[in-house]
């Protein structure tokens, strides 16, 4: 049983790292590709490859947090599983928002990207053995960190227009 945590937080762990580093160069892939204006066929080919290992990630985060979830379960759930679990459940209905069409580009990006870097801290703040904060500490954070995210996508694409606006005059 030991070995099959072991095995599974592990496999977690790279998941959620996976997420990040694919979030990150979705978010920057995006940020090249609309620069000049348009998104060309090499640049779509590579957010697609960008984009697949993301649903990957996010597949194999899902699995591992729900066996690790099972094999784990003591009769409750601690607040660090259940900012695990809301971070993961933004994460996915994002995701399928963003799929439909039906979340605006102002807010999808920041919130998938945001939701994937809290997934990470969360990650480093258990092996830190810093998991005592209250579920309200972590709904403050992280909305405020998606807050952030928000503005820093749209104040980055925001420039972008500018500049490319001002190569035009």
């Amino acid at each position: 049983m030991i070995f099959l945590i072991t095995l599974t937080t592990i496999l977690q762990s790279m998941s959620i790292a996976l997420g990040v580093g694919s979030s990150t160069l979705a978010i920057i892939n995006f940020f090249v590709a609309i620069a000049d204006g348009k998104i060309d066929e090499t640049e779509r080919k590579m957010m697609g490859v960008v984009y697949v290992l993301l649903r990957v990630a996010m597949i194999l985060i899902l699995g591992t947090t729900l066996l690790l979830l099972y094999l784990n379960y003591e009769g409750s759930i601690s607040t660090f599983t259940t900012a695990q679990l809301a971070a993961l459940a933004v994460l996915f209905l994002n995701a399928v928002l963003m799929t439909a069409h039906l979340m605006p580009s102002t807010f999808g990006p920041a919130i998938q990207a945001g939701s994937w870097y809290t997934l990470g801290v969360l990650s480093s703040l258990q092996i830190l053995g810093h998991t005592d904060f209250t579920l309200m500490e972590f709904i403050l954070a992280y909305i405020t960190w998606i807050i952030l995210a928000i503005g820093i996508v749209n104040g980055t694409m925001a420039i972008l227009k500018e500049k490319k606006l001002n190569k035009k005059s």
